[in-house]
């Protein structure tokens, strides 16, 4: 992977696991909801794997935040 897209998929990552962590959910419960495994959020989390349109859809849902949120640099984590 080239560094813009390894920068990028870990900013989504940190986003991900900012706003999990602010509604209580743990790895598994994220996981159990977007249906992939708690390693696949690990890795997702930490920037180490690209994934899905998909899967980015089920992870918003499961978090209650529309998807661009997890795109954007910004704070964007009300629930919508």
């Amino acid at each position: 992977m080239n560094n813009t897209l390894m920068a990028s998929l870990e900013s989504i990552g940190r986003t991900i696991a900012k706003i999990r962590a602010q509604r209580g959910l743990s790895q598994e419960d994220l996981a159990g909801i977007a249906e992939v495994n708690r390693g696949y959020i690990s890795r997702i989390e930490n920037g180490h794997v690209a994934f899905s349109v998909t899967v980015l859809l089920k992870i918003a849902q499961g978090l209650g935040i529309a998807p661009e949120h997890l795109l954007c640099e910004t704070d964007n984590t009300k629930p919508s």
